[in-house]
């Protein structure tokens, strides 16, 4: 089998089962509550069958086109996404409190998922062709000050999950460039301050912080989605209670086809059924780190394991919040929360990846300049060598006496 196919082959089924297994469980989730209310039950279903198509047609494109050609339009994408934030700020629509999403007519787009890939293509292409960086000097200019904007725009929403996200993400790029363990744990340590600093200053954030700490203090306030998620994990048992029967996500657990999706398979599908959704992002992390490592050049290595870390990361965060061992953060759980952004931009990565696991994603590599001044240095020594060995040869030849 040709190097690289099978974590192709790999990723491209498990991105399109966990597409496909989304819309089923987005249906199950909305369809009895829409009933209820006298609603479209299929909904979101539909809208969430468009959101698959476009972001298809992205995997499809993106998988033909040579992911070098991203690289010099890291800058102004990085730029484009800083316009986007400070605009939701500006005119965004206030939705459950918070501004994420800007609105032309139809259609709605939330410019924090074009954030996270604009950032990690600018990391890999400036981490390619520099030395990692070993100190938090280093680590600020220009990366750190750049995420600093972007994650203060974030909080400004508010939106502390994809914060969290891209800071995970751009430690795996940073991870596989080589950055050293100390530095890494330094910045974790300043990151996860800022992070508590800025929740404890907030009164909401606070809240579901400390609701985090023990949700069933506050179990009708602040800790009632923790525990609404709780409870239908723990009453899915082994098998779980079948799909589409679960009785959670009417009007029990709030945001259940969205952040809280997981909550509602561990009901209807059990122990296996969710222990089946984590091994299919745990082959999606095996094949796209076996991409990253197998890829010779340093660009397409960096962006192939900073895409699979943005997609394992925001997996495991949203799956600990749900779970109850991380503080709800409302990010979305990939390929299978209802979401229109997120599915398009998660479907876009993939097909990058796919380039990169391809033939064009094999570095071509150029000889350094210096390999190849000593290569040609070496050349007429070669020469030189062989030219003395044959007359040498010649000589002792004509040293030997003819015979009479």
């Amino acid at each position: 089998m040709k190097k690289g196919h099978f974590e192709a082959q790999l990723l491209l089924l498990v991105t399109l089962a966990l597409v496909a297994f989304g819309l089923v469980m987005v249906y199950s989730a909305t369809s009895a509550p829409a009933t209820l209310g006298n609603t479209d039950p299929s909904y979101y279903l539909r809208k969430q069958g468009v959101y698959a198509l476009v972001g298809l047609g992205l995997l499809l494109l993106f998988r033909r086109t040579s992911y070098r050609a991203l690289r010099p339009l890291a800058p102004a994408l990085v730029l484009a996404s800083i316009v986007l934030l400070l605009a939701v700020l500006a005119v965004g629509e206030t939705i459950n409190g918070a501004r994420r999403w800007l609105h032309f007519g139809p259609v709605v787009f939330q410019p924090s998922e074009l954030a996270k890939i604009s950032l990690l293509i600018l990391a890999a292409a400036y981490l390619a062709r520099r030395p990692a960086p070993r100190t938090l000097g280093e680590l600020l200019k220009p990366l750190g000050i750049l995420t600093g904007i972007v994650c203060t725009l974030l909080l400004a929403e508010p939106d502390l999950g994809t914060a969290i996200t891209i800071a995970i993400m751009l430690a795996g790029v940073l991870v596989v460039s080589g950055a050293p363990g100390r530095l890494l744990a330094t910045a974790g340590v300043l990151g996860v301050t800022l992070v508590l600093a800025a929740a404890w200053f907030e009164p909401y954030r606070r809240a579901r912080l400390l609701s985090f700490l023990d949700p069933w203090k506050d179990a009708q306030g602040a800790g009632f989605q923790s525990v609404q998620a709780m409870i239908g994990l723990g009453s899915g048992g082994i098998f779980g209670a079948g799909l589409g029967q679960g009785v959670q996500k009417n009007f029990y657990l709030p945001e259940a086809h969205t952040d809280m999706i997981f909550a509602i398979i561990g009901e209807e599908l059990g122990l296996v059924g969710a222990t089946a959704l984590i091994a299919a992002y745990g082959a999606f992390a095996y094949a796209g780190f076996r991409v990253a490592l197998a890829c010779r050049d340093p660009f397409g290595k960096r962006l192939a394991a900073g895409l699979t870390t943005l997609v394992c990361g925001q997996a495991l965060v949203n799956i600990a919040a749900v779970m109850g061992a991380a503080p709800l953060t409302g990010i979305t759980l990939p390929f299978v929360s209802y979401g229109g952004s997120s599915l398009i931009a998660s479907l876009a990565g993939v097909g990058i990846l796919l380039n990169i696991a391809g033939d064009d994603g094999r570095a071509r590599t150029r000889m350094p300049d210096r390999d190849r001044r000593n290569r040609r240095a070496r050349a007429p020594v070669a020469r030189r060598g062989r030219g003395a060995s044959r007359a040498r040869r010649e000589r002792d030849v004509r040293r030997v006496p003819r015979a009479v």
